[in-house]
């Protein structure tokens, strides 16, 4: 297992550079000079043109992406154009917001979506059934922004349950977690679904209960641990994707994210920050990902072969057996 993991984060390597480097390209196709933007329009050209070679921006493309990554490498992500401060300081400081916006939004979805699933697969065509799919499809089609200024306005505005800025306290989560979730909480629903629906029609469900065992038993120790691979696998993409996909939610709800800050840094061509906060989203993606394969191991017996080798039997237990 230790030797699967190692191969993993080797793996995650070209994966961040084959990204810092498209990022590096495309900023800088973008229009705009960063030497200008950080001294101001009024700024002399020779002035510009200073700056620019104190930057390293009259280089290469290779050779500047060459100098950020050998500095990557010890540590240093670069400084921030529009602030001056060093980038990984302030990704550390934005994250967490980020993070706790992703986290809560997949658990409102696992949640909640794996027992509906459950109940329309084993409930299907019912009122319940009809209902979930009817729900999913309505979450799926939405845009996320729609559902914010709804729950804005009623649990912000008009009930004052909620705050509906900031992300201070416990209660600046609810409406943005709420909000973030709803796609991923659809396809939870459809994907729970779908997977116990093929597992409660397999010969070993049929042959426990002619056995006599009760439906709830065989669903809940049998069909479930079977039908959660794919559930765990779509809960552990949907997190990396909710990670650099919440800026539209941060924006709505005012949050400092990482989401905004790339924002930001994008308008102000701010090369560092955009290739550093995309590179950490990368490399918590990929590492999320490793935990998922990491659990399948646990949920599914016949999957830690692949991974672990079977213990050695010495001379003496053979003779024994």
């Amino acid at each position: 297992m230790f030797k699967y993991i190692l191969k993993r984060l080797v793996m995650l390597i070209p994966i961040i550079l084959g990204i810092s480097f498209l990022i590096f390209f495309v900023m800088s196709l973008s229009p705009g000079d960063p030497a200008r933007i950080i001294l101001g329009e009024y700024a002399t050209q020779e002035d510009v043109e200073a700056l620019r070679e104190e930057m390293g921006l009259n280089d290469s493309l290779i050779v500047q992406y060459a100098r950020y990554i050998f500095k990557a490498i010890r540590g240093d992500l670069g400084t921030s154009y529009q602030t001056g401060q060093p980038v990984i300081r302030e990704i550390l400081e934005r994250f967490p917001f980020t993070f706790k916006l992703a986290i809560g939004a997949v658990m409102i979805a696992v949640v909640l979506g794996i027992p509906i699933g459950i109940i329309s697969a084993v409930k299907q065509y019912s009122w319940i059934d009809n209902l979930s799919m009817v729900v999913s499809m309505i979450l799926t089609s939405m845009p996320g922004f729609w559902y914010g200024l709804m729950l804005m306005i009623i649990f912000a505005l008009n009930l004052r349950w909620f705050p509906s800025t900031g992300a201070s306290s416990f209660k600046h989560y609810v409406l943005p977690c709420i909000t973030l979730s709803c796609n991923t909480f659809a396809l939870m629903i459809r994907t729970t679904r779908s997977t116990m629906l093929e597992e409660i029609r397999q010969d070993y469900v049929r042959t426990a209960k002619a056995k006599g065992a009760r439906a709830m038993r065989v669903i809940a120790k049998h069909s479930l641990r079977n039908a959660l691979l794919p559930v765990i696998t779509v809960a552990g993409m949907q997190f990396g994707i909710l990670l650099g996909g919440a800026v539209v939610i941060e924006s709505v709800f005012s949050i400092p994210g990482l989401g905004t800050y790339v924002v930001n840094a994008v308008k102000l061509k701010d090369t560092p920050s955009v290739t550093a906060a995309i590179m950490f989203i990368g490399v918590i993606g990929g590492v999320v990902n490793l935990i998922v394969d990491v659990l399948y191991t646990y949920i599914d017996p016949r999957l830690k072969s692949r991974y672990v080798k079977p213990k050695a039997v010495s001379r003496s237990e053979k003779e024994a057996a």
